[in-house]
């Protein structure tokens, strides 16, 4: 894995911050009572399992588990100085051990995942640990018995919440091109109410921790329950995904130019949405609208997707319910919900001539005229059966003449540049 020199010096900056931090915390190292080693003992037991245990977002390229809510309780219980060694001595072992298979065939990027990871969380802490004291002038949180008592924690887990995310969405946007505000923003809507359990957790820990070092051993139950019900939740979003894979291999099996064709209007379809300088988040509607417009063709018999000849009227009402099928398929699953709409509409035209519904001009989802843009380009680009793929000069003309009957002008027009910059 290559990372972009600007996310390599990010990291190492990283590294260095944390590798201060930790200096500057040794010296404030100390056990006060037999509680507060167990509680060090335990944080770092708890930490550990919760790492190595962490669930995958793909979207983020990170992961996150309950540990958010240890290292928070244990910021707050035994200070800065003592969570930042619990963090090191947890994240450290974890991380090696979870990235060990990198050491031989990526040994660069193991030890930029490693360094990442690990200073990320140190310096969040630092920072975080910092501040607290700052603006509650100890070393550890009040005793949480009134309802005052908890606005320096909830203050802490802002700070705490926004450094972590901030750090994250950092590395995120320099290695994957992404808007960070954009990405940030997605991140808070995201994630809010499961790092808001997690701050509960950890203020839980926290209550629990001044009956009896103890009683804490009561939070894990929820703790774990949190981490499993959010594991679930990912798996269910991840199962989704491969569904529409293997529709996408079946439909591979019997038509191929359907997969690739998908694939390909997806990639093109986002280069006319950033030339159009749509915001990222609606950048990502249309790639994941894209590469799913045409499961519906998985209803369509072999008959009539597979002939080498132009279809009759009759096989063409037939074809034309595809669009329908495709976003009855995914409407009902929370991750394609947003994209409904563009995939339904994909083959509606400016003029109204378009299908299932005959809409036209802004009628049409803005999406799905900019996937309709993609489709049309790559299906002149691309033989078939019946005719020659058209030349660079053919398709251009054709889309020139599209534009205001076919295709939104404005949406013509972005797809025209894209075609203009890609000539070599």
């Amino acid at each position: 894995m290559n990372l972009p020199a600007k996310a390599r010096v990010y990291i190492y900056c990283l590294g260095l911050l944390a590798l201060s931090a930790i200096v500057y915390y040794a010296q404030d190292l100390a056990f006060i009572s037999r509680e507060r080693v167990v509680a060090f003992v335990l944080f770092i037991l708890l930490g550990f399992f919760s790492e190595v245990y962490a669930t995958w977002i793909p979207v983020y390229g990170s992961e996150i588990s309950s540990s958010i809510a240890i290292y928070l309780a244990s910021l707050f219980i035994l200070g800065p100085a003592l969570t930042v060694f619990v963090v090191l001595l947890t994240i450290l072992p974890s991380e090696a051990l979870m990235r060990w298979d990198y050491v031989t065939h990526e040994p660069m990027r193991f030890v930029h995942t490693l360094l990442f990871n690990v200073s990320q969380w140190i310096v969040t802490v630092a920072i975080t640990g910092l501040i607290f004291v700052l603006l509650c002038n100890c070393k550890a949180s009040p005793t949480l018995t009134s309802a005052s008592d908890y606005l320096w924690p909830l203050a802490g887990f802002l700070c705490y919440a926004g450094i972590n995310g901030s750090l994250v969405i950092g590395i995120v946007s320099l290695t994957e091109r992404k808007g960070f505000f954009y990405a940030f923003k997605a991140h808070v809507r995201d994630f809010n109410l499961q790092y808001l359990v997690l701050c509960v957790l950890a203020l839980l820990l926290v209550v629990l921790y001044s009956l009896s070092i103890w009683h804490m051993f009561l939070a894990i139950i929820p703790l774990v329950f949190v981490h499993v019900s959010f594991r679930s939740y990912m798996r269910l979003q991840t199962e989704t995904r491969k569904t529409f894979e293997k529709i996408s291999r079946i439909l591979d099996e019997r038509d191929h130019y359907t997969a690739v064709h998908s694939s390909e209007v997806a990639e093109l379809a986002v280069k006319i949405g950033q030339e159009m300088g749509l915001p990222q988040g609606e950048i990502e509607k249309i790639d994941i609208a894209a590469r799913v417009h045409d499961v519906g063709k998985i209803a369509v018999p072999d008959a009539i997707l597979l002939k080498p000849a132009p279809l009759t009227e009759e096989e063409w009402e037939v074809m034309k319910r595809h669009p329908a099928i495709s976003a009855e398929l995914i409407e009902g699953l929370e991750i394609y919900k947003p994209v409904v709409d563009a995939v339904r509409h994909e083959h509606e035209r400016w003029d109204g001539s378009g299908y299932p519904d005959g809409l036209k001009g802004e009628e049409i989802p803005l999406l799905a005229r900019i996937i309709a843009a993609a489709d049309i380009y790559n299906a002149l680009t691309t033989s078939r059966p019946y005719r020659k793929a058209f030349t660079r000069e053919q398709v251009v003309e054709s889309i020139k003449k599209s534009r205001g009957k076919d295709l939104d002008p404005t949406v013509a027009d972005a797809l025209l540049r894209v075609i203009a910059s890609q000539r070599t």
